[in-house]
Order: C-alpha cells, then sequence, then structure tokens
C-alpha cells in the first residue's frame, strides 16, 4: 500500500520542499512504506498523475491542518478523476503531537510556559467552513493547558480576528508579552505576511510544525487507520 503524501501546492518553493523533507522524515520513520509526494496544484508531480502511476492500492493523506475545502472538494475530487480506487485518508488536524511540536517551536522562541505575562497568538489560515474554523480555534485551549499562558487564534486570511484584533484581545486580558505561534506546516507567501506584521510590531514569531518526527507520526497514523479499516473489512 502506498501512501500519497497531499499538499495544496504553492508558489513559494519552501512549501514543496518542507513536503519532500516530511517524506524523507516518514521513510525513515517506517521504512517499509512506500511514501510519494504529490500536489493538488501549482507544483510537481501532481496527484492524478501520482495516482495514475500507482500500483497495488494507495491512501492519499492530505497534508492540511484543516478538514476544509481542499480536503472535502479538490482531494476528493482529483482521486475520482484518477479512477485509482485511492482511499482519503483524515487531515491532520489539532492532533496531541502537533500542538506538542508548537509548544517545542515556542520554546525555541525563547518563551517559558511558566510565565504569567504571556500571551500566543495561534495564527491560522482561515475557512469558509465554520465548523473547519472552530476547530482550528481550539488549538489555542490545547496549547495553553498546562502553561501560565492565555492564548487565542487569529486568521491571517478569512475571517476574524485578525492578526491586530486577536493581539488586542490577549492584552486586554492582561498579556504583557506576546508571542507568533504559526499553526502552519510550512513558511509562505502567507506566514511571510505574518512575520511582516510580527516585525512591525515587535511581536516575536515561532517557526512553522515543519516536517518534525512528530508530524511525519502523525501523518502515518492517518495512513495506518485507513489500512486498517481495509483490512476489517475484507
Amino acid at each position: 500500500m502506498t501512501l500519497v503524501l497531499t499538499a495544496h501546492g504553492s508558489a513559494d518553493p519552501r512549501s514543496a520542499a518542507s513536503a519532500h523533507e516530511l517524506a524523507r522524515t516518514i521513510r525513515r520513520v517506517r521504512s517499509d512504506v512506500d511514501v510519494r509526494v504529490a500536489f493538488c496544484e501549482q507544483n510537481s508531480p501532481n496527484l492524478g498523475d501520482v495516482l495514475a502511476a500507482t500500483r497495488g492500492g494507495a491512501v492519499v493523506v492530505p497534508l492540511l491542518l484543516a478538514d476544509a475545502y481542499h480536503a472535502r472538494v479538490d482531494i476528493p475530487a482529483m482521486i475520482d478523476q484518477s479512477g485509482s480506487g485511492a482511499r482519503q485518508a483524515d487531515v491532520l488536524g489539532e492532533d496531541d503531537r502537533l500542538v506538542a511540536v508548537l509548544h517545542q517551536r515556542l520554546a525555541h522562541a525563547g518563551v517559558s510556559r511558566l510565565d504569567h505575562g504571556v500571551g500566543v497568538l495561534v495564527t491560522a489560515v482561515g475557512s469558509s467552513r465554520q465548523q473547519a474554523n472552530a476547530r482550528t480555534a481550539s488549538v489555542a485551549d490545547y496549547l495553553v493547558a498546562h502553561t501560565n499562558w492565555t492564548a487565542t487564534t487569529a486568521f491571517a486570511t478569512g475571517p476574524h480576528p485578525t492578526l491586530a484584533e486577536a493581539a488586542q484581545l490577549l492584552r486586554d486580558r492582561g498579556a504583557s508579552r506576546l508571542v507568533i505561534a504559526p499553526w502552519f506546516l510550512a513558511h509562505g507567501r502567507i506566514t511571510d505576511r505574518v512575520a511582516d506584521y510580527a516585525r512591525a510590531q515587535g511581536i516575536p514569531m515561532a517557526e512553522p510544525l515543519g516536517p518534525h518526527r512528530l508530524v511525519a507520526e502523525t501523518v502515518l497514523d492517518r495512513f495506518d487507520e485507513v489500512v486498517a479499516a481495509q483490512r476489517a473489512a475484507a
């Protein structure tokens, strides 16, 4: 069974490079799994082409954090058009392992869990799907567990609150030191805009999740869930 790690695709080469590095991490974690990288648009190889060239069955794992348009419309349509019979796994979502990576990124940015004055802006891409935004907003609640921080979610695109609105909300709650925690898998044009805002406001910004081993383990978990369900149904 082939794991097809599928990203949306970006004009920014850092995004595709991160997807390929994550695939290498997955191979190091599980050398028995055939891992291939595919994109919906803007980068090669295209998901349809990868599925057409795959034999023996495939599981498409969306390299996406939110269960929104790309996971619900784009990828299923491309799988159907390929005629491959591939199965689609769940998005990575608000997995505890990803929240743990976000904690690490904040620690690397010099933020202590014990600091009462810290307000964390968990910054993500917004969606037209309200349920997806609500799930994304829950990351801030998970993040502050067992810390002295306060946190809220800001959307870099789409719905409110914006970064500026979320920053003011944290200050109103008493935060004296703000930090941006990007809920993104890789750097790209949107994170660059967030970084521009951070520099202009003098707010430190942590790194995205990146091709971390815990991200790789989350991808493999989504893959294993589909494989196990197929075997149980056989």
